[in-house]
């Protein structure tokens, strides 16, 4: 692997490993053909650990962009690549992970970034102690940043209802799967992964429910309604059957819808029913968990239905609701006009 010579420019070490060019490509490529370096390999193993956890792949695209960004700072004074060196590991303590998030803060990273780059450290020691690479985590003992608490923006009811109700554009290639995928994610509250994972063993027809795989492979039944029922009886009877395809939402050539795709068809709708470009997928399960609470659901409900692990996650969306009516109350109460 080539290394990052201590008497290169700042300059030049930041492009290596913020901006991910084409040099920390270079930077990250085996030495010789065939030849993974031994720092890459670890990287590998804890990657491939995160897809068959089902990971989003997302997440694991981002924890890949950090770790590049994370051996390249390190490789200034530390070889993770000698095949006896699986102690390197051992050598990266806390404070080195410091200089890294300084590093990051330094060249323009906002605190979101900086954090998630902790996370991926922390998660990739983690599975390195597991191993038995190293015997303890160093990034436990670093500060997250502190994050200012937003809001997520989430779609009033009439939005949904213009979405959801408005007669599909000419324009739409496939208006009977396009016309499920928006009722489903507001429908269900699923995520944009668990949807196009959806398969059709999964459908339970008879009990109008679907068998959800979330992250972490855990699975849930989430029930779905009358229009969703609709929708997807409709959608069936037009869905082009292919061998071997038994995902529910496929393309026009007949194989599994990708994330991106599914995306993209949101972004359509959103912005020729709503006008609102803004809205994605995650808006709709934001919208889903919102107004739930606001109709009166009970938390622990909701948690099951959007498949949290924490009560803590699923609380955010009360924070929304207050806001909400804290905004109706200084609009409409007298003692709130000023």
């Amino acid at each position: 692997m080539k290394e990052v010579s201590g008497k290169e420019s700042t300059a030049k070490k930041a492009g290596a490993t913020v901006k991910g060019s084409a040099a920390a490509e270079d930077a990250h490529a085996p030495a010789k053909a065939g030849k993974q370096s031994r720092g890459a390999r670890d990287v590998a193993q804890f990657l491939r650990s995160l897809r068959e956890k089902n990971a989003s792949p997302h997440t694991i695209k981002a924890y890949k962009t950090n770790l590049d960004q994370f051996s390249a700072y390190l490789h200034s004074d530390l070889d993770l690549d000698r095949d006896s060196g699986r102690n390197a590991w051992e050598a990266v303590d806390h404070v080195r992970i410091r200089g890294f998030l300084s590093h990051l803060y330094d060249h323009g990273l906002t605190k979101p970034s900086v954090a998630r780059a902790l996370a991926a450290v922390s998660s990739l020691f983690k599975f390195l102690a597991r191993e038995k690479l190293v015997k303890q985590n160093p990034a436990l003992l670093v500060s997250t940043p502190k994050l200012p608490k937003k809001l997520p923006r989430v779609p009033t009811i009439e939005e949904m209802n213009r979405v959801l109700d408005t007669p599909q554009p000419e324009e739409a290639a496939f208006p009977e799967r396009d016309k499920l995928i928006l009722e489903l994610l507001y429908g269900c509250g699923i995520r944009n992964s668990e949807l196009i994972g959806i398969n059709l063993d999964d459908i339970r027809l008879s009990a109008e429910a679907i068998l959800i795989r979330g992250k972490g492979k855990k699975e849930r039944q989430v029930p779905y309604g009358g229009k969703a029922a609709v929708a997807l009886e409709q959608y069936l009877g037009e869905r082009q059957a292919v061998a071997g395809e038994s995902a529910v939402f496929v393309n026009c050539n007949g194989r599994r819808l990708t994330d991106r795709g599914a995306r993209g068809i949101v972004a359509f709708y959103a912005r020729f029913l709503a006008g609102d470009a803004s809205l994605h997928p995650h808006s709709f399960r934001h919208a889903f968990a919102t107004h739930l609470l606001s109709a009166g659901a009970d938390l622990r409900s909701i948690q099951e239905l959007l498949g949290h692990a924490r009560l803590s996650t699923t609380q955010k969306y009360t924070q929304v609701s207050l806001a909400d009516l804290m905004a109706v109350y200084d609009k409409a109460h007298p003692k709130a006009r000023k």
